[in-house]
């Protein structure tokens, strides 16, 4: 149990950790992707990738752009929020960074 907790454990947790944040990023963009082709939430939840798909035309382009930039730019600050929330904690908790 001592090899178990103090070798293995603090070693396998780290490329965990990476890709546990990793597939919520992945997870995030498939949602919208999926949102945008009309294949994910039903339309009264909202989502970001159905918003995009409503502003996409170009009557609402050019009298409010604004309407598909926030959306776009919450799925990629979200998705990079996690890839940094992952390599934060992957510093975090590598062991060849403790003092023993």
């Amino acid at each position: 149990m001592r090899i178990i907790f103090t070798h293995i454990l603090p070693n396998a947790i780290q490329p965990l950790i990476v890709q546990a944040s990793l597939g919520m990023a992945g997870a995030v963009l498939s949602e919208a992707s999926l949102s945008f082709l009309g294949l994910g939430i039903p339309p009264p939840a909202p989502s970001w990738g159905t918003m995009i798909e409503e502003s996409r035309g170009f009557d609402i382009l050019t009298s409010a752009p604004h309407v598909m930039f926030f959306p776009g730019i919450a799925i990629a600050l979200t998705v990079l929020a996690f890839n940094f929330i992952g390599d934060g904690l992957r510093e975090w908790l590598d062991p060849k960074q403790r003092s023993r």
